[in-house]
């Protein structure tokens, strides 16, 4: 069994390869040939341990990850973890891949996935609110994958968003922290929050129709995004039954779930894109995308 470190698996994950799989695991779960059962959570001192499986019948993959919020002020990573993946019909271990990687990396690029298929024409501008991991992540993502050219970086810390512009403008992007959100949601195409707000980050502007991939807000007591735009935005999620017990931001707005659509109905030919924005993308995360990534990493490092 091959294992890999935080660096390799981030090598093993190249954004085009990963989008395509992601592409093709929401084909296979719309088409009945996958299982995930829901994470479990198991309360531990200062923290919680989660545990992920999945299979899509011929490989099978478990994320175990334990989150404990006070690590940061211990210098330690708030986020640790593995994802193991074997072959479905001997058990086989292939590979083992650093956890906060893959989530970092399957998670921007679903959202990618999802601006690719239902976001307006125009792409040339990102507002990105929080400037951890998950906006670094989503930052690196649209600019390779959306074509954008210019980016806005706004976070609670203000050292934070300079830092990640910093290293954005450091790549040769286009970059720069601004105050709050609302400075330059009215000429963004493309907006990713990735925050632990509890709260709105913003309040709507009615000449935005573009573009939001919201992936912070993660249970119910948590929001990132106003009432008021969901109630105008064609809505979208990655995971319909996990969205009904974990997105905040439709819970909160009382959302009439018939109107949000999961993202495999759009990739299977059953529903249509929308035909203007703005549109909504909220992401709660499935074990089935950690598997994608797996298979990324499998074909990457045998082909080397």
């Amino acid at each position: 069994m091959r294992l890999l470190d935080a660096a390799r698996t981030a090598e093993s994950l190249p954004w085009p390869a990963l989008v395509e799989a992601l592409r093709d695991m929401l084909r296979r779960r719309h088409a009945g040939l996958t299982r995930a059962p829901e994470r479990l959570a198991v309360p531990l001192t200062g923290g919680t341990l989660l545990a992920m499986p999945a299979t899509d019948g011929e490989y099978a993959s478990a994320k175990l990850v334990t989150v404990h919020e006070g690590n940061a002020a211990r210098g330690l990573p708030v986020l640790l973890g593995e994802v193991l993946l074997m072959r479905a019909d001997t058990g086989e271990r292939l590979l083992m891949l650093d956890g906060p990687t893959v989530t970092a990396r399957r998670t921007a690029a679903m959202s990618a996935l999802a601006a690719l298929e239902l976001a307006p024409p125009r792409r040339q501008s990102l507002l990105v609110v929080g400037a951890g991991v998950q906006a670094g992540a989503h930052l690196e993502a649209f600019v390779a994958l959306l074509g954008v050219r210019r980016v806005r970086v706004c976070s609670r810390d203000a050292d934070h968003a300079a830092a990640l512009a910093g290293r954005a403008r450091a790549c040769g992007i286009d970059c720069s922290a601004i105050g709050t959100p609302q400075e330059a949601l009215d000429d963004a195409d493309l907006v990713v929050t990735a925050t632990t707000a509890t709260a709105p980050l913003f309040r709507d502007h009615p000449r935005f129709t573009g573009f939001v991939a919201a992936v912070g807000a993660f249970r119910p007591d948590m929001c990132e995004l106003p009432a008021a735009l969901l109630g105008r935005a064609a809505l979208y999620v990655d995971d319909l039954a996990g969205a009904r017990h974990e997105a905040g931001d439709l819970l909160q707005a009382g959302i009439d779930w018939s109107v949000v659509t999961p993202l495999e109905r759009v990739i299977a030919g059953e529903a249509p894109r929308p035909a203007q924005g703005p549109v909504v993308f909220k992401s709660v995360g499935q074990a089935l995308w950690d598997l994608a990534a797996c298979r990324v990493a499998w074909a990457h490092r045998s082909a080397a």
